[in-house]
């Protein structure tokens, strides 16, 4: 027996259902449209009345696809706000996430027809959920959303937010990689900034741990496009990829070894390790979509800021002439480009041809660096903390011959 709740007018839902349904049904005629679509609104009414949300969202949502073909933007965004809705209902967590997944999925289930506006539902449904986890499964699927259908442009803004939002979803190390690993090829797809690319390519790897041996197999691939991606990259001088396992990894690999081989050049030699490496792999280097005159002027950068780590502090012309192999008169304009680039920070001594540096990048920031920086804290606490014993003890013995003084004076 059907109980039909009595209203002064239609509640929302069912007047989706009925418009839902009078459309499913329009081209089979009267007598059998009326039917159907009086019983698909009893069935939504014993939904509602029952508390079944999910199997009345699963009823609203069936037909979603030829609603989309069929009604417009307008009518479209109202539909779905009113089916959207239906998340604040269910007190149940698994109950929603079952909601929230089955709504997003069929939302981006046609990503070619009308992707931007199925993207505008999938943001709209994301703010109306409170569970963080179901969130995150709505983002994932605007992010195939947007991929899928070429709408890139629309999701691109959101990226900025990912650290906020990772705080809020509080995921697992699987989802993190998925999220990283899908955010990067959007990028790539994208042609965004290397700098970008790079910076969650990076934030993938770094999910991957060295007792993982057995799983990093699948971070292989990613590893060799962020080394090529740090080679490309014409303002990143300065990483720890060195000492990420799914990095290293590559070391020993027959496929992926030469480029390896390229990072630890790029990362802790000079320019004359990179050209003999460039004599005997050109056509790989061109393979892996690398141009040689902009490595060589990568190299030389990171080539300087090597010679300023040396431990004097001044740097001869003549071994800058050599290490970056240029010519008397590039010298001064290749300091400049070292300093523009805020690898260092140095002073030119033209009349006795050196450049003195006050400060420089370390190419990599791992653990022997952190080390140094330890010891040097160490060292400046030591010191600071020698002048402020002999401030206090000269402050004792100023203020005790005072005292003698005014002794005397008596």
């Amino acid at each position: 027996m059907t109980t039909v709740v009595p209203t002064s007018e239609e509640d929302p839902v069912l007047s989706v259902v009925r418009f839902t349904a009078e459309m499913s049904w329009a081209e089979a005629g009267p007598e059998v449209a009326e039917p159907q679509v009086t019983s698909l609104c009893l069935e939504a009414q014993e939904f509602m009345i029952a508390g079944r949300w999910l199997d009345l969202a699963s009823l609203m949502i069936t037909s979603a696809d030829l609603v989309f073909s069929k009604a417009s933007e307008k009518d479209l965004e109202c539909i779905f706000t009113i089916i959207c809705n239906l998340v604040k209902k269910p007190e149940s967590l698994d109950e929603l996430l079952e909601m929230a997944k089955l709504l997003s999925t069929k939302i981006a289930q046609q990503p070619n027809d009308k992707p931007a506006l199925r993207l505008k539902i999938l943001f709209n449904l994301y703010n109306l959920l409170e569970n963080p986890y179901s969130r995150f499964y709505v983002y994932m699927k605007a992010l195939k959303l947007a991929m899928d259908g070429k709408v890139i442009e629309h999701i691109i803004p959101s990226f900025k937010k990912i650290d906020s939002f990772l705080k809020e979803w509080d995921l697992g190390v699987q989802d993190q990689r998925e999220l990283f690993l899908a955010i990067s090829t959007i990028l790539k797809e994208y042609k965004s900034s290397p700098k970008e690319t790079f910076k969650f390519l990076t934030k993938y790897l770094a999910t991957f741990s060295g007792e993982e041996a057995h799983t990093m197999e699948e971070a292989k691939e990613e590893a060799f496009h962020t080394i090529i991606e740090f080679v490309k990259a014409t303002d990143i001088f300065q990483h720890d990829l060195l000492d990420m396992p799914a990095v290293t990894q590559l070391e020993k690999d027959t496929k992926y070894a030469l480029a390896y081989q390229l990072l630890k050049i790029f990362l802790t030699q000079r320019l004359d390790a990179y050209m003999d490496f460039h004599t005997a792999n050109s056509a790989l280097l061109k393979s892996y979509g690398l141009v040689h005159e902009d490595c060589i002027a990568k190299m030389r950068l990171m080539s300087m800021m090597d010679l300023a780590s040396d431990e004097s502090g001044q740097i001869p012309y003549r071994l800058i002439k050599d290490t970056l192999q240029i010519e008397d008169d590039e010298v001064e304009p290749w300091v400049v480009k070292a300093i523009t680039a805020k690898l260092i920070d140095c002073k030119i001594d033209q009349m006795n041809q050196v450049i003195r540096v006050s400060r420089y990048t370390e190419r990599v920031f791992g653990l022997r660096q952190w080390q140094a920086l330890r010891e040097k804290l160490a060292t400046w606490r030591g010191s600071i903390a020698n002048v402020i014993t002999t401030i206090q003890a000269n402050k004792v013995t100023e203020e005790g011959t005072q005292a003698m003084q005014g002794l005397v004076i008596r």
